[in-house]
């Protein structure tokens, strides 16, 4: 009888020890994609912004290795790094946009409003690619080589720290 008492407080003793313990490990608030090192999904994206073309991944495979970047005009994040894919592109980065559950008329204000770093711009209007490379969220950058492999994910926003990083993942692509 007296055991039967006990076991509930165990329990509970148990289960308090092991949330705590959890507690007590650094968290990981970004998925690493699990496509690094292997080829970009078979894609074709109609233009997400009129005068442009849209996105396929026949771009990828020219020999010469290009930025993917995910983002979508209602992200915040994609307006703070805005300006940071404007010097990667006047750096002679050739950027590749894949906008996310977007509208074309909302791609072009977004585009006006803060600069067009996209060579062409692919719209993922249900996600599809973007759950295909191990995206989890936008905005997110990937380097891709020459021959259409996912060689390094930026997660987040590109800050200005990050600008020398990219470069040289470019570089290494090559």
């Amino acid at each position: 009888m007296r055991l039967t008492l006990w076991i509930p407080l165990m329990l509970f003793a148990l289960f308090a020890g092991l949330a705590g313990y959890q507690l007590t490990q650094p968290k990981n608030e970004f998925v690493e994609s699990q496509m690094l090192g292997k080829p970009l999904p078979a894609f074709d994206l109609r233009p997400a912004n009129l005068g442009q073309p849209g996105a396929s991944l026949a771009d990828f495979k020219d020999g010469k290795p290009k930025l993917l970047n995910i983002w979508a005009s209602w992200c915040l994040p994609c307006i703070a790094e805005a300006p940071h894919l404007e010097r990667l592109k006047d750096a002679g980065v050739d950027i590749v946009g894949v906008a996310i559950r977007d509208r074309p008329q909302d791609v072009a204000r977004f585009l006006a409003q803060h600069g067009n770093p996209y060579s062409r711009i692919g719209a993922d209007d249900l996600s599809v690619i973007q759950l295909e490379i191990g995206s989890s969220g936008v905005p997110e950058t990937f380097v891709i080589d020459g021959q259409g492999i996912i060689r390094h994910q930026h997660i987040g926003d590109v800050r200005a720290g990050d600008v020398p990083k990219l470069l040289q993942k470019l570089e290494e692509a090559k």
